[in-house]
């Protein structure tokens, strides 16, 4: 088992009232972030965005990032996801965690104070350094991709199954 990363968390006003973000299962990836809206309900027609506050400023640990990931309930039952999954939280990031929403559903959706919306899974991150060459080398699958090693794919140069 790994260690725990500790995140700090300061809760502001307009979420006083909620619990703070908690794994529902003992092996849950990710913690449900709530809607903080009480001054009542958001109403997101279908089509529409709308940038839902938590009522949340985190400190995540250097060399960990916040991923805001969609719940799959709200995506399957109501076409509602997260516009910009997995939307990234950066560790030196000190504002409100908001979460982009998006109602891909018929229907209209209304979001109210204290709605789980969101998940947020703590990652480490790695950091890389770019380095120019003249040439990469071979593959087998070289340049092949949006879709050259799937089924049903049409030709694609250079790409491989």
């Amino acid at each position: 088992m790994s260690a725990m990363a500790a995140v700090l968390v300061r809760r502001l006003t307009q979420a006083r009232d909620l619990p703070l973000p908690a794994y529902e299962t003992a092996d849950a990836a990710g913690l449900d972030l709530r809607a903080a809206l009480p001054g009542g309900p958001l109403d997101l027609a279908p089509g529409a965005r709308v940038l839902v506050p938590t009522g949340l400023e985190i400190a995540l640990p250097p060399g960990h990032e916040g991923q805001v990931r969609p719940r799959s309930g709200l995506a399957l039952r109501h076409g509602v996801t997260v516009l910009n999954a997995p939307g990234t939280i950066d560790a030196d990031y000190r504002g409100e965690v908001k979460v982009i929403l998006v109602n891909h559903g018929a229907e209209p959706f209304a979001i109210r104070h204290g709605d789980r919306i969101a998940q947020l899974v703590v990652a480490p991150v790695s950091r890389a350094a770019f380095v120019e060459v003249a040439s990469l080398d071979e593959t087998a699958r070289g340049a092949g991709g949006f879709g050259s090693t799937g089924i049903g794919r049409s030709a694609v140069a250079g790409g491989a199954s």
